[in-house]
């Protein structure tokens, strides 16, 4: 560049111009995530936190469909086919406005959807997705059980086999959309190995009471699957696949999703920091204006955008198939880390306004409280990419 070459202005809410790597049809899809949010999610998920509900769930997952958003990055039966960075996209702006939001699309489409669309039969393909893809039937996700959460292989839920038919027995903890769902897939033990199995709302035997009295993911509908002799026809079972890969691929597929989504939430805390400092007036003057406040904003800054180039490196390996899981667990670590601390110093800038549902930043960071530990905990991904760096397996 000639040194007469005049170099484009600053943008403070893109100080690494980092919209200078996406395409055109990314920022579409971006914006248009954006423009939901704020219309349909923002002018109502304080009063929806505050109340610990989302009574407008199904409203929203066809609202949600309608601009494409679930199972986004899937091929075919009325999906988007959208690339893994447009996913990414949206999950951040999804996040900016509540990691409940997020979460129900995430286990829409990255677990859900993505257990049908991949290791599902035709049939089960044809039956399923199209319905969801619409927002017209939610799925959940049943993996997690009451004393089995980073040890999914030790998990008690079992299927047995009874002539032609399966007979499920078990018990399923902290299932985000469960109360609402269609379809549950549901992993449980068979004397072949762990395999998934689909279980339709109102089977005989099967319940999803909801879970109450949350402190986070407030405007998130969660629940237990209680499975008591749940008879099953012997195409419920996906056919694809056996063993904990096929879980563990789907919690992969999610888990990038919460890269993204993490510095959703943190961009809303910065930016309502930001918002803060420079009208908050104390000695005389906006507390923007101090360098103790200026150093916490520029620390934030820097954070929130290394996150979001991380997780836009992540999303162009996975569009070329080059993502590998460790790779997953050193975004999730990194960004839901950074993002939670992030969300505590703005709270910090705005003192006691901070903990105020008029803000969004204590809402975010009780919110990333559970994204921290969901879909493997902090201790699981440093032991992954531990081992992954010396070779050392030190889970058993």
């Amino acid at each position: 560049m000639s040194a007469s070459a005049k170099l484009p202005p600053f943008d403070p809410a893109d100080p690494l111009g980092l919209d200078d790597l996406l395409e055109p049809e990314d920022l579409a899809i971006r914006d248009t995530v954006r423009a939901w949010a704020e219309d349909r999610v923002l002018p109502y998920v304080a009063d929806w936190y505050e109340k610990g509900e989302l009574p407008v769930i199904r409203e929203l997952a066809r609202e949600l469909g309608g601009i494409g958003a679930l199972g986004m990055s899937l091929d075919g039966y009325g999906c988007a086919g959208a690339s893994a960075v447009q996913y990414g996209l949206a999950c951040l702006e999804l996040e900016a406005a509540d990691s409940g939001i997020r979460s129900l699309v995430s286990v829409q489409g990255s677990l859900a959807m993505y257990a049908i669309h991949r290791f599902g039969s035709e049939e089960q393909k044809q039956r399923w997705l199209p319905g969801m893809a619409a927002g017209e039937i939610i799925g959940c996700f049943g993996l997690t059980e009451p004393d089995h959460g980073s040890d999914p292989a030790s998990m008690r839920t079992y299927a047995k086999k009874d002539g032609t038919d399966w007979v499920l027995n078990g018990r399923k903890m902290w299932i985000t959309n469960g109360s609402v769902a269609g379809v549950a897939v549901v992993w449980a033990r068979t004397d072949d190995g762990i395999r998934g199995f689909l279980v339709p709302a109102g089977s005989a035997g099967f319940s999803a009471p909801e879970i109450k009295h949350k402190w986070s993911l407030r405007a998130s509908v969660t629940s237990e699957l209680v499975l008591d002799d749940v008879r099953l026809p012997a195409d419920a079972v996906l056919p694809e696949v056996t063993g904990l890969k096929g879980p563990l691929s789907c919690l992969s597929h999610a888990r990038y999703g919460i890269v993204w989504g993490a510095m959703g939430a943190a961009r809303s805390s910065f930016e309502a920091a930001v918002g803060y400092a420079t009208s908050r007036e104390q000695f005389g003057r906006p507390i923007g204006g101090f360098q103790l406040t200026q150093a916490k904003l520029a620390d934030m800054a820097v954070e929130l955008h290394k996150g979001l180039l991380l997780a836009h490196h992540l999303g162009r390996r996975m569009d070329a198939g080059r993502l590998r899981p460790e790779q997953v667990s050193f975004g999730k670590l990194n960004n839901v880390r950074e993002a939670i601390d992030i969300c505590r110093t703005a709270r910090t800038i705005l003192g006691a306004n901070g903990i105020s549902l008029a803000y969004p930043v204590m809402r975010h960071a009780t919110n990333l409280e559970s994204v921290l530990t969901y879909e493997g905990t902090v201790e699981m991904h440093q032991l992954v990419l531990g081992k992954a760096l010396t070779g050392l397996d030190a889970f058993r």
